[in-house]
């Protein structure tokens, strides 16, 4: 699962995120480059790759489930009128190489291959700024352009006939506890009221794990998503708490999103991530900090 081009994010000397480049994984996962551990500045884990209830989410990464047809987020594929489905549809995102490598950011080229074709380069830009003593900030920025002589157009499973299955973008799956993380924006509570739904800002709060002890982790954990282009916030959350900790940002909500020949789909995410668990104007006030120009 290593290879020589993985790298460790550091802010202010302190590693808080590995990036994988080229995982050891199965077709069926969708292999791709993602980001894990990712930590608090305290080193509390905010990540998880490959757990058992889905094991093709890994940790922080970009992962679509229908790019033409072909699946880039990995395990089953929504069939309409039929359900999931387990299909030989996966394709694979390869890392091709850096073209900025620093203690606190990349930029990377990324090539999203299926049945043997390039659909996609991916720009990929990443940065890890400190912000408080408590509290860091993942920049993620990705640019997908179509290198097809062809159309071709961006799925959910929403789209394929699946209410409430937006999924497909950047994606964070949170590491899983014994109680579900706190859900809330600036004027929403809890994953029903907020998945689905446009806020210029998410906040998922956790308790922090506990320890081998059997005592209490500390004062747990927040992250703070902002959509940082007009582009982003106008794509809906999609958010699981009870079932599993996650959050992303829906490239393809109520239709396909069309990419021409040549085209370019740009999305830029800025994710707090803090020690304790922030109130709401915490939140607010730190996010305004990481994504101010």
């Amino acid at each position: 699962m290593t290879s020589a081009d993985n790298l460790v994010l550091r802010v202010a000397g302190r590693p808080v995120g590995r990036y994988v480049t080229r995982p050891e994984l199965p077709a069926r996962l969708a292999p791709r480059p993602y980001l894990h551990p990712v930590t608090t500045l305290a080193g509390t884990a905010v990540t998880e790759v490959g757990p058992a209830d889905h094991a093709h989410h890994l940790g922080v990464g970009v992962a679509v489930p229908d790019v033409e047809g072909h699946n880039f987020w990995g395990g089953r594929t929504f069939v309409r009128d039929r359900g999931p489905a387990e299909l030989d549809d996966h394709g694979a995102q390869r890392h091709a190489g850096f073209q900025l490598r620093d203690p606190d950011g990349f930029v990377e080229e990324l090539r999203w291959v299926a049945a043997g074709t390039e659909l996609l380069r991916e720009r990929r830009t990443v940065a890890a700024t400190g912000l408080t003593a408590t509290a860091w900030a993942l920049d993620f920025t990705f640019s997908l352009t179509n290198v097809t002589a062809a159309p071709l157009s961006i799925g959910s499973p929403a789209t394929n006939g699946r209410p409430g299955a937006a999924y497909g973008g950047f994606f964070w799956r949170a590491r899983k506890e014994a109680a579900a993380p706190r859900v809330f924006t600036a004027d929403r509570d809890g994953e029903a009221g907020v998945h689905g739904t446009r806020a210029d800002w998410l906040a998922l709060a956790g308790p922090a794990p506990a320890r081998q002890d059997g005592a209490g982790g500390g004062a747990g954990w927040t992250l703070v998503f902002a959509g940082a282009t007009e582009d982003t916030r106008r794509d809906p959350w999609f958010v699981r708490a009870a079932e599993y900790p996650g959050v992303g940002s829906s490239l393809a909500h109520a239709g396909r999103l069309a990419v021409p020949p040549g085209g370019t789909v740009v999305r830029r995410i800025v994710t707090v991530v803090a020690d304790g668990v922030l109130a709401r104007d915490e939140a607010a006030a730190l996010v305004r900090r990481a994504v101010a120009p």
